[in-house]
């Protein structure tokens, strides 16, 4: 197998020096922000053991996240929380998010490697990878500190929505998920133009039927509306400066 940092290498032999890789986190889930990161690594940054965050244990993510925020030359996060994705659409809010993390470099890369789709609008060379977070290591950086951002949001939500149980499923639409929407109703960070969630609200009877565990308590606390609340998650001091997509208004 090729070194995870073969494509680098490759652009690098070709005089290219500032190398972004831009990923995202959250595109499935029924639950949450959906966040895209920008890393540029340093050269001769040491990717042995790097992976695509899915194949990374949390322990192992979390000793990442510290060495690429440590070491990178630049990263940007930036987040579009449930309302926007519900009204501008996934697909739209993902490729602005992306395009927004290169944006917010605070030094400019020379070429941008992005994982699976081409990239429209972005005016610095790039290239689209199958698989980028698994065979390209600034993709993989990327996907990385998107995660783990993303994870530590879905742990605070956790604190202020508890009985959805986002610190373990993260918002993504497991039983157990889907089978707390049924009892208890969305939330304010839930997305619901997703698929399920308009069922929940166009049928709640076949919802229930579906999703509601006999051994959860019914509790008449479902309303068929999101409960009262406000989407935003602070970051905190450790994690990298986060740009909201929500707050820049204008045209997706």
């Amino acid at each position: 197998m090729k070194p995870i940092d073969h494509y680098e290498r490759q652009l690098h032999a070709e005089g290219f020096r500032l190398i972004a890789g831009v990923d995202e986190a959250g595109r499935g889930a029924l639950a949450g922000p959906l966040l895209a990161a920008a890393v540029i690594l340093p050269w001769g940054f040491d990717v042995d053991g790097l992976a695509d965050s899915k194949l990374l244990t949390p322990n192992q993510r979390d000793v990442w996240f510290g060495r690429i925020r440590e070491r990178a030359v630049s990263v940007a996060v930036c987040r579009s929380f449930p309302r926007r994705i519900d009204s501008r659409g996934l697909h739209v809010s993902n490729l602005r998010l992306l395009r927004l993390a290169i944006k917010s470099l605070d030094t400019r890369p020379d070429f941008v490697l992005t994982d699976g789709f081409p990239m429209p609008g972005v005016r610095l060379p790039h290239l689209s990878i199958k698989k980028g977070d698994v065979i390209t290591a600034s993709v993989a950086a990327a996907s990385v500190v998107a995660k783990v951002t993303r994870d530590r949001m879905m742990d605070r939500y956790h604190r202020r929505y508890p009985r959805y149980g986002f610190d373990r499923h993260r918002g993504y639409g497991t039983p157990s998920h889907r089978a707390a929407i049924a009892q208890y109703g969305p939330c304010p960070i839930h997305r619901m133009s997703f698929k399920g969630m308009g069922l929940y609200m166009e049928d709640r009877d076949t919802y229930l039927r579906l999703y509601l565990k006999d051994h959860l308590l019914r509790e008449p606390t479902a309303t068929g509306r999101r409960a009262p609340g406000s989407e935003s998650e602070a970051i905190e001091p450790d994690e990298p400066t986060t740009v909201d997509l929500d707050d820049l208004g204008g045209p997706p």
